[in-house]
């Protein structure tokens, strides 16, 4: 059957006959007079090639057909109803719409409880999925396919289409387990590069941010085991003679902050803080859901700043 030639009110006015089983009723339930729904019924016949509804004394019966149809359509009628609504005027109260956010693996420990939090308490209907991503371009890509309706992470070069707001910033420190022969000293250049240490690098490439800093000062550490999942670092930290460094608020996140000891980094590797910020599509900008979502992102990013 070609789509192009079926009318949409059509099939409003067969639900409301399912629902009603009769005609002058179910023409009441959409706004239409009995004339109307009867012209309906007969077109809807013979578009189906089916009776559909047959008198009885009951009112309306739906043949096996009608009543093959009427789950299918409903439920597609539903899914159109839910799409106008996300489109028009958002009530987050009653809103049913689900979200999709991509998220590196940072934003997705600090900032998902408390968006969640918020959620359910103003929006209760409103559900999220997430994807996961490590580079900024995976998310910019992402947002091109409308495969997420935002993305948090770090940022990159600047693309017009892709509208940013900055929501927190992370500052690095060093861990070690509580009792590390460390832990009660001034973490100096030579004490620093006297231990082993636990390199979190999510690209795989080996080499973070404190390696290039050393590379400027003409010095290297040794690095006993590279990691790409950023939380798994302070359980191994805490198990081991290693050290790490890694940004605070993953430490705080981590639930193993009470087993690790946290030292500034020597004053040679002065790192600069990590901006995480939300990016989204430029064709979302006025969208009024989506605008919404990004109000409660940015509200709990304020919180994490």
């Amino acid at each position: 059957m070609d789509l192009h030639g079926i009318d949409l009110n059509l099939l409003v006015a067969f639900d409301a006959l399912i629902c009603e089983r009769n005609v002058t009723r179910a023409g009441v339930r959409i706004g239409r007079t009995q004339p109307a729904m009867s012209a309906a019924l007969a077109r809807l016949r013979l578009l189906l090639k089916d009776e559909l509804f047959v008198r009885s004394a009951a009112g309306l019966q739906p043949t096996p057909r009608a009543l093959e149809l009427a789950a299918p359509l409903a439920k597609a009628l539903a899914s159109i109803q839910r799409t106008l609504d996300f489109t028009q005027d958002f009530d987050p109260a009653r809103s049913t719409v689900r979200f999709t956010l991509g998220l590196s693996e940072h934003p997705a420990f600090v900032l998902l409880p408390q968006l969640l939090a918020r959620l359910a308490k103003q929006a209760p209907g409103v559900t999220l999925k997430v994807r996961s991503f490590i580079a900024r371009e995976d998310a910019v890509s992402l947002l091109d396919a409308g495969e997420v309706d935002v993305a948090v992470g770090v940022p990159g070069g600047v693309t017009p289409r892709i509208p940013t707001m900055p929501l927190f910033e992370e500052h690095f420190v060093c861990v070690a387990r509580k009792a590390h022969p460390l832990a009660q000293k001034k973490m100096t250049l030579e004490r620093f590069l006297s231990c082993q240490h636990l390199l979190v690098s999510p690209e795989g490439d080996g080499v973070g941010l404190v390696d290039i800093k050393l590379a400027h000062l003409g010095r290297k550490r040794e690095i006993a085991i590279a990691l790409p999942q950023m939380y798994a670092a302070p359980g191994v930290v805490a198990h081991s003679e290693l050290l790490a460094t890694m940004m605070q608020g993953a430490v705080r996140a981590s639930g193993m902050r009470g087993a690790l000891a946290v030292m500034p980094l020597p004053p040679e590797i002065d790192l600069a803080p990590v901006l995480f910020v939300l990016h989204w599509h430029r064709r979302n900008d006025g969208h009024p859901a989506q605008r919404w979502l990004r109000e409660q992102i940015a509200l709990v990013g304020q919180g994490l700043a």
